[in-house]
């Protein structure tokens, strides 16, 4: 490679490090708004297969506040479907597959930072929708490219939110008040996780290829499609590196590994990202600015955990990680493993395993005290004390709790009046 090259691609890693999201980004701008008058600091959980989202406290008790329908226009969704046969295959197969014979109406959720809506990804209505928190009713819908939208992320200030469209390798940025798509960009196959940097001037998306096949031996993990991390500029959206994790794993001996890169999270110095793949019980360290995979930890197998990688939901075998705001703990949800664990960085040694049932996602409380996992396979959600690893406590929400994520509603709101 040219010297002038090796240059460029040294000078643009140290800017991306400068320039990833940490941890604590959420978590503190959260806190920051809910000193603004008038708003209250929340935890919105999409209930997936309920079409629900329940508001609890953000830290605390995690009690209960209200709760949301987020498909009020499923009778007018429906009859488009049923109208149109190729949606209908669409909506059929994410019943049979992701959705594990269920429907996929809250995937993941941002509200708006004067806490009047909530924007959220329903899979299988292939949109985005802005829901009054007042009434219930929608402030605008937004069908994505294709038939499946997925996972987002949301800018730093909150104008903005990006939403993966799976079956289109495409992520849509939309104005978070208007709908209005300001941009979209190309990724590898079958768009999951997103980040924006904390100064917004970035986003990362995670591929993760086809996890719905039954070719899940290591030998066909080829069949599963183009998976990479694509980081595009968040104002022309023009991309900017490629990371192919495939590289990166075989330069360590990880041939076997499914370089499927799965929910990640950065370090506070935003040096290094954390992040979880398919099929594996654990998660990986990567150094930004080195550009090559520094640490891997495995964490325990449960024994009542069947090896057959086809029984494992959708190629996951752990789904979900967050990281405390000082940066000296990781916590994992051990999906098919059902429990979660809390982690030292520095030494990578876990904690008690917290039995969970299904946890499908990790995040973090308002106050970075704990741990919050979804329990999908108890319809609950579980506080962890990052200082000790143990149990706070279980709140019960709806059916198949997925996204966690922390939001902001009026400081009386207690659910729509109507909608």
């Amino acid at each position: 490679m040219p010297a002038s090259r090796t240059r460029h691609l040294c000078s643009m890693a140290a800017a991306l490090v400068l320039t990833v999201t940490g941890p604590a980004t959420a978590a503190s701008a959260a806190s920051a708004a809910s000193g603004a008058s008038g708003l209250g600091e929340v935890l919105f959980v999409g209930n997936n297969w309920d079409g629900t989202a329940d508001v609890i406290k953000s830290s605390g008790d995690f009690a209960k506040v209200g709760r949301i329908n987020v498909v009020p226009d499923k009778d007018q969704r429906m009859a488009e479907i049923n109208a149109d046969p190729v949606k209908w295959i669409y909506f059929m197969a994410i019943r049979n597959s992701v959705g594990e014979g269920h429907d996929q109406f809250a995937d993941d959720m941002y509200s708006t930072p004067d806490g009047k809506s909530v924007v959220v990804s329903r899979p299988s209505f292939a949109d985005v929708v802005s829901i009054d928190l007042a009434t219930g009713k929608l402030n605008w819908r937004f069908p994505v490219a294709g038939y499946r939208a997925d996972h987002m992320a949301v800018s730093p200030d909150g104008t903005r939110v990006a939403v993966s469209a799976s079956t289109a390798n495409t992520v849509h940025v939309l104005d978070i008040d208007t709908g209005r798509q300001l941009g979209s960009f190309a990724t590898g196959d079958k768009p999951h996780e997103n980040i924006f940097s904390k100064d917004g001037k970035y986003i990362w998306n995670m591929s993760i290829g086809d996890v719905n096949t039954a070719l899940d031996d290591p030998v066909w993990d080829w069949t599963k499609g183009d998976r990479h991390i694509t980081v595009v500029d968040a104002t022309t959206y023009k991309q900017v590196k490629v990371i192919d994790m495939r590289q990166r794993l075989d330069a360590i001996g990880l041939k076997d590994f499914s370089d499927a890169v799965r929910p990640a999270v950065f370090s506070p110095d935003e040096s290094k990202l954390y992040f979880q793949v398919s099929f594996f019980n654990g998660f990986l360290e990567y150094d930004v600015a080195a550009d090559k995979i520094t640490r891997v930890k495995t964490l325990p197998k449960n024994p009542a955990t069947s090896e057959d990688r086809t029984t494992w939901v959708n190629d996951s075998r752990h789904h979900g990680i967050s990281m405390n705001p000082e940066g000296t703990k990781l916590c994992v949800a051990g999906t098919m493993d059902d429990y979660a664990t809390v982690v030292d960085r520095a030494t990578l040694q876990e904690g008690p395993l917290v039995p969970a049932s299904k946890p499908y996602w990790a995040t973090v409380s308002g106050d970075g005290k704990d741990c919050i996992v979804s329990e999908s396979g108890a319809d609950q959600v579980t506080a962890i004390d990052f200082a000790t690893g143990r149990k706070v406590t279980s709140v019960p929400v709806g059916d198949h709790p997925q996204r966690v994520r922390l939001g902001h509603v009026q400081a009386d709101w207690t659910g729509p009046t109507g909608g």
